[in-house]
């Protein structure tokens, strides 16, 4: 006789029960409303009732539901975050000034969310908005031109703006006079004796920080006598590979020029480059000079001749200008910060003339 065999018995594994996650349902149940009303609140992207709101608040406050920093934020009614756009992340002396942001930040509990706007304003206008979307408590902004709309949008949120690297009075702001950063460059070279300056610029078209040094660098010239040519004025993008295009341009010019002024250090390292490969001597038939005073604008051959420009305490003041505000404490509307000139190796005075064999362009 068969005897039928018991199965074999399954062993199952416990689980060991974890944390209960709380979703939006359970807040709508808690709350006694729907999903979307429960979306939003949370989002602020729809009309709802005060006491409908408070029973969402309540909810989220009493089941923990912290999905993201909007939740964070609203059952705190803070979100304890800075938003800052930039025109670019390439830029030495942007990474700078963002950093010693964070940090200032970071030391009284702020976190801070970062974008780019790729010099674009309408790009710009769109990062902010974003920024306000995610309830930062303050915006910061590099310069002084931009859409009409931020500063109405963060003046209808009751969000301080603070505008960086250029001083305004209409606005708060943390910066440095631009156009006397060109003039004392300008300046600096025509005392040398320099008649022929050339201007690797950045885009000034909608870069008011740009616009306003080539107008310091026209300014000193035009006291001397002197006018920037339009063939000496090159507008190229901030980057090394740009100055060196920006420098062929001016030996392509005439008169050819004995010092060229640079927006800033990476466009002057790219001008040394091409200076180099074309067998110019620099300083000694061709005067460069940068803006920024970047690390190693100190260590290339010849040390570049700059501005020192504070791009850490930039930073640092504008978390403060922010701090100080949403602490309710009394505030600088405008803070400037020091320039300085750094005269090095690159600029020396002007060569003499050219013989008749002498000075062809490579």
């Amino acid at each position: 006789m068969e005897v039928d065999k018991p199965a074999p018995r399954r062993r199952t594994r416990r689980r060991t029960p974890g944390p209960v996650r709380v979703s939006a349902r359970d807040v709508a149940r808690h709350a006694g409303v729907s999903v979307a009303t429960v979306s939003r609140v949370l989002n602020a992207s729809g009309p709802v009732a005060e006491k409908v709101r408070r029973q969402v608040v309540a909810a989220v406050d009493a089941l923990g539901y912290t999905p993201n920093a909007a939740a964070r934020a609203l059952v705190r009614s803070r979100s304890e975050t800075i938003g800052a756009v930039v025109p670019t992340l390439e830029n030495a002396s942007f990474a700078i000034a963002v950093e010693a942001l964070q940090a200032r930040l970071r030391t009284a509990g702020y976190t801070l969310l970062l974008a780019s706007s790729g010099y674009d304003n309408a790009n710009e206008l769109t990062q902010v908005r974003t920024l306000l979307t995610h309830g930062v408590e303050g915006v910061v902004v590099v310069g002084g031109s931009r859409h009409v709309d931020i500063e109405r949008l963060c003046a209808a949120r009751g969000v301080p703006l603070v505008q960086t690297w250029t001083l305004r009075t209409d606005t708060p702001s943390v910066g440095f006079d631009n156009r006397a950063v060109g003039r004392q460059l300008a300046d600096l070279l025509l005392d040398l004796g320099h008649r022929h300056i050339g201007v690797i610029a950045g885009f000034t078209r909608g870069n008011d920080r740009a616009a306003a040094r080539v107008a310091g660098i026209a300014e000193a010239l035009a006291a001397r006598g002197l006018k920037l040519a339009r063939e000496h004025l090159i507008e190229r993008p901030y980057r090394i590979a740009e100055g060196q295009i920006g420098l062929r341009a001016l030996l392509a010019s005439e008169p050819r020029p004995t010092a060229v002024i640079c927006g800033n250090d990476l466009l002057a390292f790219g001008a040394l480059l091409e200076a180099r490969k074309r067998g110019i001597d620099v300083p000694g038939e061709l005067s460069i000079a940068g803006i920024d005073d970047l690390e190693f604008a100190a260590e290339l051959d010849p040390p570049l001749t700059t501005i020192r420009v504070p791009a850490a305490e930039i930073g640092r003041r504008s978390a403060e200008y922010l701090i100080d505000r949403l602490e309710g404490r009394t505030v600088a509307t405008v803070t400037e910060v020091a320039t300085s000139l750094i005269v090095r190796g690159s600029t020396a005075p002007v060569p003499n003339p050219p013989g008749p064999n002498q000075g062809d362009d490579q």
